[in-house]
């Protein structure tokens, strides 16, 4: 069901000097403060020209962006604001399909330049919302309509993604401990179902030659990678039973495919695992220790389009955007225990981050514009066909193969984002 009905308000608001906007969602008093109403999932249409959050309750809104738009109506596409009532809660959503971008020095350059939004629509733009009793609705979101329902999960569908290979691919991870790949061409009745997991699946992640799916369990510690030709199971990065009590909240594939980061914390602290998925190498670790105990989960990350920021949500600061390699933060917001961050998204062209709250707002942040060097662009173009097998073998010297691999990165890097000190300003 898909109503028209306002039930947002737009915030401009100057508490950070990030914050560019925040839509503020409008319940009847007894909802308020309630569960049900956490926005689990924020995503941005392949073109960049409509914006999604599940605003809890079982209520998708769909808006066009940029959101000060006047164009909100032509002759081809109907551009006001939507909502798709789900009739459970939204745990999970996503755009499809997404097509195949020409080149990542393409993507990186793109995200490099001011967005610019499309007006016109796709008549195929579909959206996929994963739901609490483990049914994914797929609807058309130009006209409004449900298209199908995808039954198969016994459990919370916590995340949705399309392969950026223009197909009607959808891969779908569950509280049921299972990932399941679905053909919408033939309205989900062609399933594959990758099993391996020993407790739920908090987040998955496709390459971007969509070769392999990754895959983070909660509980199990489990950072596990899937072969999507083949829908064989491939290898777990982080090998045998671990000792140490910890859960594991995300991942995200490098725009190259070369890296995956995982998240995960502890009572005491939060940290970031970068790996090579071809050879299973830790490349890199960033730590953040805090003295209030089981009191700073990380609850998402995302890399920046162009890949050179990787954007971090945690309870005690709304937004930070590293720079994998250095210490410091190239950006942070300001410290606040009631950010309440869920989940965050990047505009396709960058320099716009959105975060979903438990309180079922969304916060659009600006996020730190920086033209790609040439080395990261041929680095770019190289990775996203090469393997590090295929790169190993090449007779190049030293400093250029580890460039090449990431191997460049330190080791280990504790951070010192913790400091008010490294407040990010205009």
């Amino acid at each position: 069901m898909c109503s028209m009905e306002n039930s947002a308000e737009l915030q401009a608001t100057s508490s950070d000097p990030a914050l560019l906007l925040e839509l503020k969602t409008r319940r009847p008093p007894s909802l308020l403060e309630r569960a049900g109403c956490e926005t689990w999932s924020v995503d941005f249409s392949p073109d960049g020209a409509w914006f999604a959050w599940s605003m809890g309750h079982g209520i998708v809104w769909v808006v066009a962006w940029p959101l000060d738009s006047e164009d909100t109506q032509n002759a081809e596409t109907d551009r006001g604001d939507k909502s798709f009532s789900c009739g459970h809660p939204v745990w999970g959503l996503a755009f499809g399909p997404r097509p195949p971008k020409s080149s990542s020095a393409a993507a990186a350059a793109a995200a490099a330049r001011p967005a610019k939004t499309k007006s016109k629509g796709n008549n195929s733009l579909l959206l996929a919302t994963g739901l609490e009793n483990g049914v994914i609705k797929i609807w058309n979101v130009l006209t409004g309509d449900a298209v199908f329902d995808l039954h198969g999960h016994e459990g919370i569908v916590r995340h949705l993604v399309f392969p950026q290979n223009g197909t009607l691919t959808l891969i779908s991870s569950s509280r049921d401990k299972t990932l399941r790949i679905w053909d919408l061409a033939h309205k989900g009745k062609k399933v594959q179902v990758l099993s391996g997991h020993k407790d739920w699946i908090s987040c998955c992640s496709v390459s971007s030659d969509c070769s392999m799916i990754a895959s983070v369990g909660r509980f199990d510690r489990m950072v596990c990678l899937w072969s999507l030709r083949s829908y064989k199971f491939i290898r777990n990065l982080t090998g045998g039973t671990q000792k140490t009590l910890y859960l594991l909240s995300s991942c995200d594939f490098s725009p190259d495919g070369a890296v995956l980061a995982t998240a995960a914390f502890s009572g005491s602290s939060w940290w970031i695992d970068l790996w090579d998925p071809y050879t299973a190498e830790r490349l890199a670790t960033l730590v953040d220790y805090f003295e209030d105990y089981g009191q700073n989960q990380i609850s998402a990350i995302q890399f920046s389009p162009s890949g050179l920021h990787l954007t971090i949500v945690t309870d005690d600061r709304a937004l930070r955007i590293w720079e994998p390699g250095e210490r410091g933060m190239v950006m942070q917001t300001k410290r606040d225990r009631e950010s309440n961050g869920l989940c965050c998204n990047y505009h396709p062209e960058g320099g716009v981050v959105a975060t979903g709250t438990r309180d079922g707002h969304v916060r659009f942040w600006r996020a730190p514009r920086m033209v790609p060097s040439l080395c990261h662009l041929c680095r770019s173009i190289l990775r996203h066909s090469v393997s590090t097998h295929q790169i190993e073998a090449l007779p190049l010297p030293k400093r250029i193969l580890e460039y090449l691999t990431y191997r460049n990165i330190p080791e280990r890097l504790k951070t010192c984002c913790s400091s008010d000190e490294e407040e990010w300003e205009t």
